[in-house]
């Protein structure tokens, strides 16, 4: 009996074994497919990085190659050409630095044309819109009233972006313009109060606060 057992293991066995074989026959290559696209797009991908990293790389030098050039005209062209349409962000740090070339070459139509288009562009970050409206703040001058200046600026210093204080900076200027002191001195304090602000405009708001005859403290 127990041999008899024995042999219909075997031949159970041997009848999945069969199966087995016979059906890695008829669906066994498509593991294989699956292997094969599995080592396939991670060569792909692999291959996408490199070129992408590749390209990245070349574009950064193009734009550090740009910013070298001596002549403002010059360097303002070649910052121009290198925008083209496919990075947003990119495009905007080369555009600020073409704006700014092209004020230094004495074509300031032209760098206050591009510091709007950024500073309206509703697809870059706070940071770019906010850069690109100081900067087109400062490069208008007198052409814009102080209160269209304080009204411009007043999204910048109500917010916590990089370029807040600098904003109100600016904003303390327009208010001496427009012979409002006080309102100066407690946009001033509130700079010189902050914890991030710089050495060189803690210095300015500090010269400007005792200019106005008030103190530092605030009193």
């Amino acid at each position: 009996m127990a041999n008899q057992d024995s042999f219909i293991d075997e031949v159970t066995e041997e009848v999945r074994r069969d199966r087995l074989y016979k059906t890695f026959r008829k669906y066994g290559w498509i593991a294989v497919v699956l292997v094969v696209l599995l080592v396939g797009g991670a060569t792909f991908l692999e291959i996408r990085k490199s070129q992408a990293n590749a390209a990245a790389q070349a574009a950064g030098d193009a734009v550090l190659a740009a910013l070298e050039i001596e002549d403002a005209s010059a360097r303002q062209e070649a910052l121009a050409a290198l925008q083209n349409g496919e990075n947003a962000e990119r495009d905007a740090i080369v555009g600020l630095a073409a704006a700014d070339a092209a004020l230094q070459a004495g074509d300031r139509a032209s760098a206050l044309s591009t510091y709007e288009a950024i500073a309206g562009n509703s697809s870059l970050s706070a940071s770019f819109r906010d850069l690109a409206t100081l900067k087109l703040v400062l490069a208008s001058g007198s052409d814009i009233a102080p209160a269209d200046r304080i009204s411009q600026l007043n999204a910048i210093t109500l917010g916590a972006g990089p370029f807040r204080l600098l904003a109100l900076e600016q904003v303390a200027l327009a208010e001496v313009e427009q012979g409002n002191p006080d309102a100066a001195l407690t946009h001033l304090r509130e700079i010189i109060a902050d914890a991030t602000v710089t050495q060189d405009l803690r210095r300015r708001a500090s010269q400007l606060i005792v200019a106005l005859g008030g103190d530092l403290t605030g009193g």
